[in-house]
């Protein structure tokens, strides 16, 4: 039985449109993955379809989580097992402030039915300040979710929401989107927090900005659904120096494809 998230040959359909061919990866706990490619390539589509989002077709393949699959299994329920997803850009929840959408999280995985007290003070004094050392200030917890934001402030509550629900899996869409260098550095250095802390962390993105500042083990491109190369962090200052039209006709080249 194995440990971490696999993906098994997976086959998507979004709407009628086959968008991942084939794709096969592991997140073992402790270790980055990062995922790269152009616009279209399917990455946000791979990650969608692991957290089981409604309308992404499994066509063929698997998902395992420590060797179990979690195919048949709702949103909500890869969620409870382990599973989380920072959005690219993440929605409003007008009416729902962050520290109450937090401690419900918390209240549902320990089994509680009363999703709204708070069971220990620690967990609002941690919240303040895990806020703090994200550069959050302690009235954001007060505010609705997202409602006002602005792209930093969003990316480093997600952040935040990650580090006390304590998943298993931490699945990054676009991470360094919307900050500037310090916060930059801010999430990579909460990135490297989470790997020392034994978790798997899927991390998403178009550029190798972020790798300055934390090192993945694992790089997987996707060009037009399929893997078209992967190997470790090196694959990322391949990307930087010669471009994705440079990693397709590479690809192309190897394999005799049509993509």
């Amino acid at each position: 039985m194995g440990e971490g998230l696999e993906v098994i040959d997976l086959h998507v359909n979004v709407h009628g449109k086959k968008v991942l061919r084939g794709v096969s990866l592991n997140v073992d706990y402790g270790t980055i993955h990062a995922i790269m490619g152009p616009n279209g390539s399917g990455k946000s589509t791979l990650a969608y379809t692991i957290m089981g989002r409604e309308g992404y077709e499994v066509e063929k393949g698997d998902i395992r989580l420590d060797g179990e699959s979690i195919l048949d299994l709702p949103t909500e329920e890869r969620a409870l097992k382990g599973l989380f997803m920072a959005l690219q850009d993440p929605p409003q929840v007008p009416g729902v402030r962050i520290s109450t959408l937090m401690i419900a999280a918390l209240n549902k995985r320990a089994g509680s039915n009363d999703l709204t007290r708070i069971r220990d003070p620690k967990i609002v004094r941690r919240l303040y300040q895990l806020a703090e050392e994200l550069g959050l200030t302690r009235e954001i917890l007060q505010r609705e979710v997202n409602v006002g934001f602005s792209g930093g402030e969003k990316k480093r509550s997600e952040l935040l929401q990650a580090l006390v629900l304590d998943p298993k899996i931490v699945i990054l869409d676009e991470p360094d989107s919307g900050l500037d260098v310090d916060g930059v550095k801010k999430v990579s250095e909460f990135l490297t927090d989470l790997k020392a802390r034994g978790k798997g962390i899927l991390l998403i993105t178009h550029y190798a900005r972020m790798f300055k500042y934390v090192k993945p083990d694992i790089v997987t491109v996707l060009i037009d659904g399929r893997i078209a190369v992967q190997g470790g962090p090196e694959i990322a200052d391949l990307v930087e120096e010669k471009g994705y039209a440079y990693i397709r006709k590479a690809y192309l080249r190897s394999t005799g494809s049509t993509i």
